[in-house]
């Protein structure tokens, strides 16, 4: 396993955008939302004081049909939709991404634990092909060493 010190070098937003574009060509009901997709379904869910950052999830995961470019169908129907936030890679690894060293973002995590099975994290490897959809408490019950980190901007 890598050490904590080690950042995953290629999870640049080109491996996410990537990734994300490989999930919604798999027709299994992902779709990358648009800015105004994004601002209707985090307005939506500040309706039901749900927690929701519009940076802290990538694609949404549809289980039915949404019209989210409508404020009221997004409201309507806010439990056909499933936020996803996407760790992406073009290393190899097995299938269920062991060995896989990634971060999450408190704003990540906030978001998460507010709506519960409604958010899932998506690991997808952009170079096998593979995917794996979890909710917070599989990846941390999948996690075999969690070490915290303070990320600063000047």
């Amino acid at each position: 396993m890598l050490p904590p010190t080690v950042i995953n070098a290629d999870s640049g937003s080109a491996t996410a955008k990537k990734a994300a574009q490989f999930l919604a060509e798999k027709k299994l009901g992902y779709v990358v939302p648009t800015a105004r997709q994004k601002r209707n379904l985090v307005v939506a869910c500040a309706k039901r004081d749900l927690i929701v950052y519009g940076k802290a999830f990538d694609v949404l995961r549809l289980t039915g049909e949404v019209d989210l470019d409508s404020l009221e169908d997004v409201e309507a129907k806010l439990a056909q939709i499933v936020i996803c936030e996407i760790k992406s890679t073009k290393q190899k690894f097995p299938d269920d991404f062991r060995g896989y060293f990634f971060g999450l973002t408190a704003a990540e995590v906030l978001v998460a634990q507010s709506l519960k099975d409604q958010f899932r994290f998506i690991f997808v490897n952009t170079v096998t092909g593979s995917f794996l959809e979890l909710k917070l408490s599989e990846v941390f019950a999948k996690a075999r060493g969690i070490y915290p980190t303070w990320s600063i901007s000047f």
